[in-house]
């Protein structure tokens, strides 16, 4: 059928249910989504239950949108909307969207702006006829979140287009009468970087993160130039797990050289994206590397992102569809669910993952409707890859800080801007507070702050506790005085030149560039200053070559060359900050996992990880599985 044809069908289906009296002037696919514009919007909001109705019918995610003809002028409906949401919901902006007559309500609280199951939203479109959608006002001031909404607001008219012929690509009709799925490694596999996945049947290709290995020049980047892979405007949607670099850092990439099709994730990964691709072609530039993509190639991509909430069973090709869950890795990673075709497979790729719970998030999600295939990390496999309990773990730092402090010495943390600094950060907190170590400023330089920023506007991300403390209590964590943002190279150089008892979290966190190397030449030679290492340094590293306890580490100068920097700071290695599960978190994974898959496919290790734990897995619960090598193509069905 064609996709006219189809339009017309949904839309006689649609009219078939509504109430008498309600009209329908258009049916358009936008994206995932089924979008019905109609003159009744204020009908639609009497009955919540229609939509609900109509997508059990129909199968499919379904929006109503008023026509345009029947909204108040917006300076009216800012008067109706202050008049109707709480003043305590403390509104900050309102933007009107007139050619999808939607209006978005930015509020410090946006929960009483939906008011309980929707009945304030519900209200809001009773009165005005537009569409409101509600966005957090940041608690924390991110240049990263606003621009991302600024340029989403300038381009609304084009990502309209973009979504509408996404939208035609996924419900387009299904050809083939072959039934089969296959699945490609493009990098990834039995090491850690460059993480790339295509997902293929007869109809569709999807292709799973699309990452760069940051920490070598050889094998930096996936294979993309294969046919499973190649020409890529052949791929139908890219699915990002989370934003670390390895796992999106060229997503960029495939729009300069043919993709145009959409990428999913969830919000908090779309702009942490952002903020880490441009933070990477800005110090590639500024280490004198090719710059792989441009600042417009990532405009672009973000222009053709969908973002999906956990939970939320989404089409993202004519026979496949996806389901987001928490990994409870960093913020917004997700493992991500494929059911494809007619119950014909369902492939659970897990991403980064943390099977406990940590300061931030609940622990990863294991529980799927159906599931056969799983392709899961195994950073931490090998069978002595076990890791302290995260009390144990807190107790150590705590320790290590308070020591260093006494002797008034600086604690330097490298760490990534993403995920272990905010953990890092709320145990620190949590310990200032207690009185546990001295009240010294904690400084955070390099992307870390503004990391954190957006982490304070996805509060409903994070874990259940920090939710209540944060929604019920009024309290945040993020914004505690101790924290300084280094927002200068005044405020560094005086940090490094008036050394005092402090903390520095400072990224990169395998010491491979970033502000951290500053605060290490300059700290390294004193004795009572340690350096604290939270999470996994790789092979070829600087973190690693301190960690093998070199005592001479050449650090490149400003004028080209290399210095030698002694090392006399005492280096400790805190484990149990990980996102990453260890060897007994993995195996517990597969064990409790629901429904038991038949296969386990294991990546994203050093080989002996990979090996290790797929041998170990297939002999402990009798599951066929296999250690995955990159540019392999197995037939799932």
């Amino acid at each position: 059928m064609a996709i006219e044809d189809l339009l017309s069908d949904l839309k006689t289906k649609i009219e078939d249910k509504l109430p008498s009296g309600t009209t329908i002037s258009s049916v358009e696919f936008e994206g995932p989504q089924l979008v019905v514009y109609t003159e009744d919007p204020r009908k639609f909001a009497d009955n919540g239950n229609i939509v609900r109705t109509l997508a059990k019918s129909l199968r499919t995610r379904i929006v109503v949108r008023p026509d345009p003809k029947v909204l108040l002028p917006p300076e009216e409906s800012i008067e109706k909307i202050n008049d109707t949401v709480p003043k305590e919901a403390v509104i900050s902006n309102h933007y009107f969207y007139p050619d999808v007559g939607e209006v978005v309500i930015e509020a410090e609280k946006p929960g009483l702006v939906i008011g309980k199951h929707g009945e304030t939203l519900r209200e809001i479109t009773k009165k005005i006829g537009w569409t409101p959608k509600v966005s957090r006002t940041p608690p924390i001031k991110s240049r990263t979140v606003k621009n991302i909404r600024a340029f989403m607001r300038t381009n609304h008219k084009e990502r309209k287009e973009i979504l509408k012929v996404v939208g035609r690509k996924i419900h387009r009709e299904c050809m083939s009468k072959d039934k089969w799925v296959r699945f490609t490694s493009l990098g990834g596999c039995k090491e850690v970087g460059r993480s790339c996945f295509i997902i293929s049947t007869p109809e569709s290709r999807i292709m799973v993160d699309c990452g760069v290995n940051v920490g070598s020049d050889e094998h930096m980047t996936p294979y993309l130039y294969v046919p499973e892979a190649y020409p890529l405007n052949q791929i139908d949607a890219v699915v990002v797990t989370h934003a670390h670099l390895d796992h999106q850092g060229l997503v960029p990439l495939l729009y300069k050289y043919g993709y145009d099709g959409p990428i999913y994730c969830t919000p908090p990964t779309r702009d942490l994206m952002v903020l880490l691709q441009l933070d990477y072609i800005d110090v590639a530039a500024k280490d004198g590397k090719r710059i792989p993509y441009e600042s417009a190639n990532v405009r672009e991509a973000l222009k053709h992102t969908i973002t999906l909430d956990y939970e939320e069973v989404t089409d993202i090709a004519p026979d496949i569809k996806l389901t987001f869950h928490n990994a409870g890795h960093i913020l917004g990673s997700a493992i991500s669910h494929f059911h494809i075709g007619d119950g014909l497979h369902n492939v659970v790729i897990t991403g980064d993952f943390k099977y406990g719970p940590t300061r931030l998030f609940d622990k990863a999600v294991n529980r799927f409707p159906r599931v056969e295939s799983v392709i899961m990390e195994s950073t931490y496999g090998k069978s002595n890859a076990i890791q302290p309990s995260l009390k144990e773990a807190e107790k150590n730092l705590q320790r290590v800080v308070k020591e260093t402090l006494d002797k008034k010495g600086v604690v330097v943390i490298p760490a990534f801007a993403v995920g272990r600094s905010q953990e890092v950060m709320i145990v620190l907190e949590d310990a200032i507070r207690k009185g546990i170590i001295d009240d010294v400023p904690v400084y955070l330089d390099g992307m870390i702050w503004e990391a954190t920023a957006i982490h304070a506007t996805y509060p409903e991300f994070l874990n259940n506790d920090l939710r209540r403390l944060i929604f019920q209590k009024g309290q945040n964590p993020f914004l505690a005085d101790c924290f300084k943002p280094v927002d200068s190279n005044e405020l560094r150089k005086k940090i490094i030149d008036e050394p005092h008892p402090c903390v520095i979290l400072a990224t990169s966190g395998m010491m491979n560039a970033g502000p951290v190397i500053e605060y290490f030449k300059a700290f390294a030679p004193g004795e009572n200053n340690t350096l604290i290492f939270v999470g996994y340094q790789a092979d070829g590293t600087m973190g690693r070559r301190i960690q093998k306890g070199w005592k001479e580490i050449p650090v490149s100068s400003r004028n080209g060359g290399n210095e030698m920097v002694s090392m006399n700071m005492n280096v400790e290695v805190v484990d149990g900050f990980s996102g990453h599960s260890d060897r007994r978190q993995l195996m517990e994974y597969i064990r409790k996992m629901q429904p038991h898959p038949e296969r386990v496919f294991t990546e994203h290790g050093e080989e002996r990880s990979c090996v290790d734990l797929a041998s170990s897995i297939y002999k402990k619960y009798k599951i066929e599985t296999r250690a995955l090598t990159n540019l392999e193509t197995i037939r799932l069905v």
